[in-house]
């Protein structure tokens, strides 16, 4: 790329940080083994079984999730469980990157840009008992910092002592992706220097109940093991999953100046909507998100090495994304699809699958999709990657994510190769 060009696109913005809480695993080493034997983090919740005409009993929690002693009681007074895994996440991103001590939190040019579908669920239904029952039992002060659909960035700001920018992106299944693009955005454009990006989600029946309603949801309820299935001719749906993922991204000079590990670039990142339908996914635009992403990365479609895929086992979403693929790549680019392990993690999910992506680039190893084993015709044909998954030496991939609402991302991720 030329100087000049590299003008017009901005200063160039890296990852110096990384961190997630998953079904999976909380780190790359176990999140690898789990990936690599084909070990799902999908449970049958037998909690669910209290609710009359709830389809779903499957889900996937987070497991192992504890907060150290400086979480105290007045720090958690604001935070139900999705803002603790956000914030947790985000302080060990931080720790990585080694910017929990860097005067940047405090100057106004380390921001935030993080998301989830909604609050606490716990908060939601407190309010929900006030207007059915009409009775503010169980309402206090911070029921309302805890339901707010801004409750993760908040509360990372709060805890962490941050005082950039915040963006909420509670954009659903694309909070994580649009958190990671807009942050940045953000930096590229010389809005400020660092950014904490990402998503978060917590596990709820209420997020199962919305899916069950459309017949989305996965009721192989008693093999928990086979399913999800994205892709696959025998898919019965998707799985709600939680989690949440943190990137640090830093503006390259700044990462070099203090000698900072950096593990990727952010090339490029496209975003748009279809403009036609709350539920019913647009294969014409999620195309043109990826070629969005392409064309602000500078990278043609042949420098790709291995596609993300959003996956979420639902017929509609998966015969429209393999068919966007194969527009823009063909069928001779890798793809698979990290939700067949996690279930749908809703706002987390862009977040955790840019970092897997990263981590898997810097291997030259990438996971199959779990449970496909007899591709759906009407899918397009593409290189879908299963069983163990596949040694690949790649230096740039994408990662892309489509939410309700029709609301498409795609990130364009390159490994560090201290260019």
């Amino acid at each position: 790329m030329t100087t000049s060009s590299q003008a017009l696109r901005g200063r160039r913005v890296v990852v110096t940080g990384m961190h997630g809480f998953s079904p999976i695993g909380n780190d790359w080493p176990t999140l690898r083994a789990n990936l690599t034997a084909g070990r799902t983090g999908i449970r049958y919740i037998e909690d669910w079984d209290k609710y009359d005409g709830l389809n779903t009993r499957l889900g996937a929690p987070v497991n192992d999730f504890e907060l150290p002693r400086h979480y105290n009681r007045r720090a958690l007074r604001s935070m139900g469980r999705v803002a603790q895994l956000a914030t947790r996440s985000s302080e060990l991103a931080l720790e990585a990157a080694g910017l929990s001590d860097s005067p940047l939190k405090e100057s106004g040019q380390m921001g935030i840009a993080y998301g989830a579908s909604a609050g606490e669920p716990d908060a939601v239904a407190d309010f929900g008992n006030m207007l059915i029952n009409h009775s503010t039992d169980g309402l206090s002060a911070n029921s309302y910092i805890r339901m707010m659909a801004h409750t993760a960035p908040v509360n990372i700001g709060v805890f962490l002592g941050i005082k950039g920018r915040i963006h909420t992106t509670s954009s659903a299944c694309t909070s994580g992706s649009q958190g990671i693009g807009y942050a940045y955005e953000a930096i590229r454009f010389g809005r400020q220097t660092a950014m904490v990006a990402g998503g978060c989600e917590e596990l709820s029946a209420a997020d199962a109940a919305v899916f069950d309603t459309l017949f989305a949801t996965s009721t192989c309820n008693e093999r928990p093991d086979l399913s999800p299935r994205p892709f696959d001719a025998e898919r019965d749906g998707l799985v709600i999953g939680e989690g949440a993922g943190t990137l640090i991204l830093e503006e390259l000079e700044h990462a070099l100046a203090r000698g900072a590990t950096i593990h990727a670039e952010i090339l490029g990142f496209g975003t748009n909507s279809d403009g036609r339908h709350v539920t019913q996914p647009d294969a014409n635009m999620m195309e043109a998100a990826m070629r969005m992403a392409l064309e602000d990365a500078g990278v043609e479609a042949s420098e790709i090495g291995y596609v993300s895929a959003h996956g979420t086992a639902t017929e509609r979403g998966d015969i429209a994304e393999s068919h966007a693929t194969h527009a823009v790549f063909g069928d001779s680019t890798p793809i698979s699809a990290f939700k067949s392990y996690t279930g749908h993690t809703l706002g987390a999910c862009g977040a955790l699958e840019a970092w897997i992506a990263i981590e898997m680039m810097r291997d030259g190893w990438f996971h199959g999709t779990a449970n496909l084993t007899s591709l759906d015709p009407r899918c397009a044909q593409l290189d879908y990657l299963t069983g163990a998954g596949r040694e690949i030496e790649t230096d740039t991939v994408m990662s892309n994510n489509f939410a309700f609402g029709g609301i498409n991302t795609s990130l364009i991720l390159r490994r560090w190769q201290g260019e």
